[in-house]
């Protein structure tokens, strides 16, 4: 594939999960199709790590009117965006790590 025929990564994706997507769209063969599931699994990196950060904000509990502690909805999101995005992309069926968080320093293997 040429680099003309790359295409380009979606721009309201965080900077670390364009990096991400790229370096995917350029190592393997996608259809179009792919490349949308690939999309949305991006998107749903990008929510989770967005309620994360709320949560690291917040913490993971509010307490309601009656003084009784509830767990934030953000924790709900957070949960759902990482099943989305775990089979989004078991549905690609890429053998890919996942886009690394932009504050923190890579893995050592």
């Amino acid at each position: 594939m040429s680099k003309s025929q790359i295409p380009k990564p979606p721009t309201h994706l965080r900077l670390a999960t364009r990096k991400w997507w790229q370096r995917v769209v350029t190592q393997w063969v996608l259809d179009e199709h792919h490349t949308r599931l690939l999309t949305l699994a991006a998107q749903a990196w990008d929510s989770g790590q967005e309620a994360r950060e709320a949560l690291r904000q917040h913490g993971l509990t509010y307490k309601t009117r009656f003084g009784e502690p509830k767990a934030r909805p953000e924790v709900k999101i957070e949960g759902d965006c990482r099943i989305q995005f775990a089979r989004l992309i078991r549905e690609l069926n890429l053998d890919v790590p996942p886009p690394e968080e932009d504050n923190r320093p890579p893995r050592v293997r």
